[in-house]
């Protein structure tokens, strides 16, 4: 039965085949199917969909070169900041919401449990916006939650140790 049912799904293929060429030869060429239209890829977010304009202080980070204050616009990149286009594209990864989506520039919860330690006396301000949302967030590095929430936002903030 199956031995069958291969040799007349054989037999068909083979009739297909050559009537095709033939049907193509009395009545001309067929007409070529149309184009399905492809869809368009979906706009990537650059991770800055309103304006940035930061202006962050950084104070007593040991560093004479890191403190002072400056200014930062992203798109393009242009200020008084160090590392304008680091920080921007730092800011612009920070904006994609890969795990949810977090504001960098939240403050640590009061609940949350950090680590004792002590990252020394640098502290630094941002004020601004950042894609469009106004921004005034206070960094420092008192325990081990501040500690990560100022690397997080390397190259906005310096580097301190």
């Amino acid at each position: 039965m199956l031995r069958r049912l291969a040799l007349t799904a054989v037999a068909s293929l083979a009739v297909l085949s050559a009537a095709a060429p033939a049907a193509t030869a009395s009545t001309g060429l067929l007409p070529l199917p149309l184009p399905l239209p492809m869809p368009m890829p979906a706009p990537q977010d650059n991770g800055d969909s309103g304006t940035t304009q930061l202006k962050v202080t950084v104070s007593d980070s040991g560093d004479r070169a890191a403190d002072g204050v400056y200014e930062l616009q992203c798109l393009p990149a242009r200020g008084t900041h160090p590392t304008a286009q680091q920080a921007c594209d730092r800011l612009a990864e920070l904006a994609v919401p890969t795990d949810g989506g977090t504001d960098p520039f939240r403050p640590v919860p009061t609940d949350a449990m950090c680590t004792q330690q002590f990252g020394g006396s640098a502290t630094a301000r941002v004020t601004g916006t950042w894609r469009g949302q106004p921004v005034d967030a206070s960094f420092v590095r008192t325990n081990g939650c501040e500690i990560a929430r100022w690397n997080a936002l390397r190259p906005v903030l310096p580097n301190v140790r």
